[in-house]
């Protein structure tokens, strides 16, 4: 799972028909270019989280030519020079087991609703993403007409099919699941706004917002970045255990490779492959 946030938290990617189609053109034409497959996804006027599988160890350039788009594109729409993203890298969580999958793509779907923005999921007036995975219908988006050329490379039109990886079982069982979860959290947060007396900020509310607002509520800084995500103690040890053994594996080969001596790099090595050709070790 994915997290990145605009530049300090302001709301630069407030939901609106032009940028619900620029964030959906964006991330449909760079999934399609580095084949990843896009599972779930939420846009918040200030953040995004989308939740995908990347079968090829593409992420990276993934990441990088999406959010370059996005936010070339969006600086326009929004009349603006300086950087749309935080400072502050991305934050890239490894969802360990399908148990870590649906609990993300929970969170991902509840967001505004756990956020206090609206009342439902699909009252939520950004990109409606989980209505495409539930239903099994494609996000389509046009080309922006104010930043792309028509006579570039990128494609006039972009159809992006949110999919359920293979490896995460029958796609039925998994949306039936994370429907009945979501359903519980939409009831939960009701009966807690009943309770405290609190309202909901409401739909209308939102799409007055100035891009140029930020929240209220003051920022955590400094805190826990998560590498791996997972329910079960051992599954969690196991991750963190692989990463600490290509730490050290990427390490002795590249003092030997520094030193001139034959090196081959663990599979997973990003930078070096891409840019120095480096030999890697075969799994």
């Amino acid at each position: 799972m994915l997290t990145r946030s605009t530049t300090q938290r302001l709301f630069l990617l407030r939901p609106d028909d032009e940028t619900n189609n620029n964030y959906v053109y964006c991330l449909a034409e760079a999934a399609q270019r580095y084949q990843i497959e896009v599972i779930l996804t939420q846009v918040m006027s200030n953040h995004h989280h989308p939740v995908f599988y990347d079968p090829h160890g593409k992420v990276n350039e993934f990441i990088e030519h999406f959010h370059k788009m996005l936010a070339k594109c969006q600086n326009v729409l929004r009349g603006r020079w300086e950087n749309l993203w935080s400072s502050e890298p991305p934050c890239l969580v490894e969802l360990v087991d399908r148990a870590a999958v649906i609990d993300k793509l929970v969170y991902v779907a509840t967001n505004p609703v756990k956020d206090g923005l609206v009342e439902k999921v699909h009252h939520w007036p950004g990109v409606d993403a989980w209505r495409a995975l539930r239903k099994d219908e494609p996000l389509r988006a046009k080309r922006p007409r104010y930043f792309f050329s028509k006579d570039g490379v990128m494609p006039a039109e972009v159809e992006l099919r949110l999919v359920v990886p293979s490896v995460l079982g029958d796609r039925d069982e998994l949306v039936r699941e994370v429907s009945q979860r979501i359903a519980s959290v939409e009831e939960e947060l009701a009966q807690q706004r009943l309770e405290t007396g609190r309202r909901v900020v409401g739909r209308r509310h939102i799409l007055r917002q100035s891009p140029r607002d930020s929240p209220t509520s003051e920022r955590q800084h400094r805190g826990l970045r998560p590498r791996v995500a997972t329910r079960s103690k051992w599954n969690r040890i196991a991750a963190l255990q692989r990463n600490k053994e290509f730490e050290i594996a990427y390490r002795e080969a590249r003092a030997a490779w520094l030193s001139g001596l034959p090196a081959k790099f663990p599979p997973g090595t990003y930078w070096l492959r891409r840019f120095a050709n480096v030999p890697i070790a075969t799994t």
